[in-house]
Parts: C-alpha cells; sequence; structure tokens
C-alpha cells in the first residue's frame, strides 16, 4: 500500500470507528506499517485539516471529530469526482487547507476502483488559464466523451470558417489555454491528433464505439516543465498539481499547442 492510499485507509478506519477512536498499534496492524509511521501519517492529515484528536491514557488513541463534519451528502461517484477536481485545479484558491481538508474527506470515501478513475481523469485535464471562458453546452457531453472514452462524432468550423461534418474523433483530454477551452483528441480523418476549440463545435454526438486506448503523451507531446496535469495526489499532500500547454516539455518532446 503506498503512502497516499493508506493515508486515504487511516482516515476511513478513523470515520468508522467514531468516538472509540484506534490506537496507533490497531491502526498499524490494519496498514501493515510500523506504529511510528502511523504516527507521521496521523501527523499528515491533521496538517491537511482533519480534525483528529489524540486520547490520552490506557486505551487511548486516534479520534476524528464527528462534531466537524457533515451529514452525509451521499454523492454519485461522477459528482465527488467532479468536486475533487474542481477542487485540485485550483489549489490557490482562498481557503486553500480547507479546500485539500475537503478533497482529502471525498477521496478517502471513494471506493477504490472509483478514486483511481478519478485520478486517471485528472491526468486528462490539462489546465494553464485560470481565467478561461464559459464552456458552452456542447461540453457536457464532451465532458463524458472524455470519461468513457467512447468514439464522438463532431460538426466543427475551423479558424477559416469551413464547417467539417459528421467527423470522427476519439476524445483523449481537455485542455485550457489561450482564453479558450479546447478537446484534445484523435481524428480518424487525418490520422493524427487535433486540437479542438470547444466554441467551434457545432455540434457532438457520442456513439456506442469504444476507442482503442492510445497513449496522450505520444500523440500530444509532454506537459511543460512548469506545468502538469490536475493532480489529486498533489493537491491533497498539500503541493500545487494543475496544468498544462504548450512548450518544452520535462521529457525534452515538445507538447503540440492548439493548430486551429
Amino acid at each position: 500500500m503506498n503512502r497516499t492510499d493508506r493515508l486515504y485507509a487511516i482516515a476511513e478506519e478513523l470515520r468508522a470507528a467514531g468516538p472509540r477512536g484506534r490506537t496507533s498499534a490497531w491502526l498499524a496492524q490494519r496498514v501493515e506499517v510500523a506504529a511510528r509511521t502511523v504516527k507521521r501519517d496521523v501527523t499528515a492529515l491533521q496538517d491537511s485539516g482533519l480534525p483528529i484528536w489524540a486520547q490520552a491514557g490506557p486505551g487511548g488513541g486516534y479520534v476524528l471529530d464527528s462534531s466537524a463534519t457533515l451529514p452525509p451528502l451521499n454523492l454519485t461517484a461522477s459528482e465527488a469526482t467532479a468536486v475533487a477536481l474542481a477542487l485540485a485545479a485550483l489549489p490557490q484558491l482562498p481557503f486553500a487547507p480547507d479546500g485539500r481538508s475537503a478533497l482529502t474527506k471525498i477521496l478517502t470515501a471513494m471506493t477504490v476502483e472509483e478514486r483511481a478513475r478519478a485520478v486517471a481523469l485528472g491526468d486528462r485535464l490539462w489546465i494553464r488559464d485560470r481565467r478561461a471562458p464559459a464552456r458552452p453546452a456542447v461540453a457536457g457531453v464532451l465532458d463524458e466523451a472524455v470519461r468513457t472514452g467512447v468514439v464522438t462524432v463532431l460538426d466543427y468550423v475551423d479558424k477559416k470558417g469551413s464547417t467539417t461534418r459528421r467527423r470522427p474523433v476519439e476524445p483523449m483530454a481537455l485542455a485550457a489555454t489561450g482564453g479558450h477551452w479546447f478537446l484534445l483528441a484523435w481524428c480518424r480523418r487525418r490520422r493524427a491528433g487535433r486540437w479542438f476549440r470547444l466554441d467551434r463545435i457545432e455540434s457532438a454526438h457520442l456513439t456506442t464505439e469504444l476507442a482503442a486506448p492510445r497513449d496522450l503523451l505520444d500523440t500530444f507531446g509532454a506537459p511543460p516543465v512548469d506545468a502538469g496535469p490536475v493532480s489529486l495526489v498533489d493537491s491533497v499532500e498539500g503541493e500545487s498539481g494543475s496544468v498544462v500547454m504548450a512548450g518544452e516539455s520535462r521529457s525534452g518532446r515538445r507538447a503540440l499547442g492548439p493548430t486551429g
């Protein structure tokens, strides 16, 4: 179990234990590490904003303060993912510590499979321009296309004003840069990766065909040195994680920017 999963596991065990709490020895056995490692992990969770208290005396341990929690919200997995990605994408907003704490709680409440899907989706959200304009109505369809990986048919107007009808693409990522939102997709007609400006997409229709997996970085190049995909893990641990667009990549490959 890696450190991130261990932090989630400890928080969830304390949540389930309620006012009874759990000792460091019990938690250590549960997550299969030494008790001193559990103590460091609990400190990290406290630093992230989780209200965990230490109980002194025989049988003492750690308790997650229930008075600081809201009643269950019953978010769907998709709703939880959307909130988590929004929090992770804007780590420099006011009340950032509270945001990181909320993100930790949301991820803790997810199943392992749901959390893995959320992390994978974050890798496919590239955001550099925090002031990107409002997204058009078609954006909801494209969100679903990127999330599910199904082939999508576009009616698209290029920068010269020419419209291409029924253009089949394989959606791979979403990006905000230069004041616009873009869909990064494999174009079956061009047989190459292309950037599609969302405000130029007249319509988008999902098919039932699941696109074959393609490597995002091989297709479009890696993020620039000063940027990265929306990172749920980095945000939980208090680092800035987020951003992307054209420039020199970490690997030396140049990220391909929008062309039309």
